[in-house]
């Protein structure tokens, strides 16, 4: 028997691309949900109260609302590698120009901004590590594309809450600024052009680039139809308002746990940090757990989060 027979073949792995696009992610989400942790001395500074910085997060989440679709739509014909670079230098500028910004205004516009690089990147980075796992490992690739977003809840919220609390809210946005940057120069010193699958045996798309316009005319047309066709029946719209409702019962307080530790709890400010992290793992623990619940009983899992959540949120 001949070695070759005898030598098993190779695993399948995650690209080392897919770890980096999941970095990026973590800076992301980082900027995201890093004003809650800042609200008190952004409002202080920008003399505006709590309540109208907490609109800065507002205004994010609007800005992925309509930005996600409409950079995904905008972006179909254009290079993933290129379109992926410009996105995040486009997030690293617009984190500069609030760092810099003399007035809530012009804050408020770069945050709304910066949310649309943010959904442009997201949508692009996700058809990128699609195209480049091999077909064993898109799930795992996937799910550590999305764990920068757990990451990011875990370690950057609270270290950009600390950051912010002893060198000022503007330093956080300036330290988002440098490490997204710091990203843009590594994704294009390592990120092959619209790289194909790294398995060259996985069935997948002849040429793993972008579609010519020529071509993405009936994909884009196709896809709206099934976008539209999905909306149809009447359990997606229940499973979307359900979530809707849960996401906000959870930000609407999440938004607002700096003044309410600090003004109402009594917590001193630099324990904010450490009860941010503790959210985070507690949002960890709760995927994981949760997911292992819900193939058992998605039902009693839904409505035993959803009670336990009521409960929490009204002590």
């Amino acid at each position: 028997m001949t070695q070759s027979a005898t030598s098993a073949a190779p695993r399948p792995r995650v690209p080392g691309q897919v770890y980096l696009l999941a970095a990026v992610i973590f800076c992301l989400g980082t900027s995201e949900f890093m004003i809650a942790g800042i609200l008190e001395p952004l409002s202080a500074d920008l003399d505006v109260t709590i309540p109208q910085a907490g609109l800065l997060i507002t205004g994010f989440a609007v800005g992925m609302i309509v930005g996600a679709p409409a950079m995904t739509l905008l972006t179909l014909t254009l290079p993933r590698r290129a379109t992926m670079i410009v996105m995040i230098i486009g997030f690293s500028a617009l984190h500069i120009l609030a760092a810099l910004s003399p007035s809530y205004g012009l804050l408020m516009v770069s945050r709304v901004l910066s949310a649309f690089a943010c959904g442009g990147f997201w949508a692009v980075a996700a058809v990128h590590t699609s195209a480049i796992a091999p077909a064993a490992v898109q799930g795992r690739a996937l799910a550590s594309l999305v764990g920068g977003l757990t990451v990011a809840n875990l370690v950057g919220v609270p270290m950009g809450t600390w950051i912010g609390t002893q060198f000022g809210w503007r330093s956080t946005f300036w330290a988002v600024a440098l490490v997204t940057a710091l990203a843009a120069v590594l994704i294009a010193v390592t990120t092959r052009t619209d790289a194909k699958p790294t398995d060259p045996d996985e069935t997948g798309p002849d040429d793993a680039g972008s579609p010519t316009p020529t071509e993405a005319a009936p994909r884009l047309q196709t896809l709206l139809h099934a976008e539209i066709a999905a909306f149809k029946g009447p359990r997606i719209w229940l499973a979307l308002g359900t979530t809707a409702l849960f996401q906000a019962s959870v930000f609407a307080s999440f938004s607002y746990f700096s003044p309410l530790l600090t003004r109402v709890a009594g917590l001193p400010a630099d324990l904010v940090p450490a009860v941010l992290a503790a959210f985070g793992v507690g949002a960890f623990v709760g995927v994981v757990v949760g997911g292992r619940l819900a193939d058992k009983n998605i039902f009693g899992n839904i409505v035993g989060s959803l009670a336990a959540l009521a409960l929490s949120l009204g002590a």
